[in-house]
């Protein structure tokens, strides 16, 4: 089973520094990490999206970082199952 969350975080100023530790805590089981935001030439914007795929039979600990991420106040987690 291939795993992918979609992480939107609607206020990158202030969630960025919990989402990192987030990450870093589970960093061991994620496989691929693409972030995409929007930027322009007058500043970056103040949402941003991350897209996560982890490594097979990581289940329990990839239920763990969607309850924790989805805890934050400003970040809206999706997940994708294959």
């Amino acid at each position: 089973m291939r795993v992918i969350l979609g992480i939107q975080v609607g206020d990158r100023e202030h969630e960025a520094v919990k989402v990192q530790e987030l990450l870093t805590k589970h960093g061991c089981i994620i496989k691929t990490r693409l972030g995409l935001h929007e930027a322009s030439t007058v500043a970056c914007s103040s949402k941003g999206l991350i897209l996560l795929e982890f490594l097979p039979d990581s289940e329990a600990e990839i239920d763990s970082i969607e309850t924790e991420l989805s805890s934050l106040e400003s970040v809206v987690v999706r997940k994708m199952v294959f």
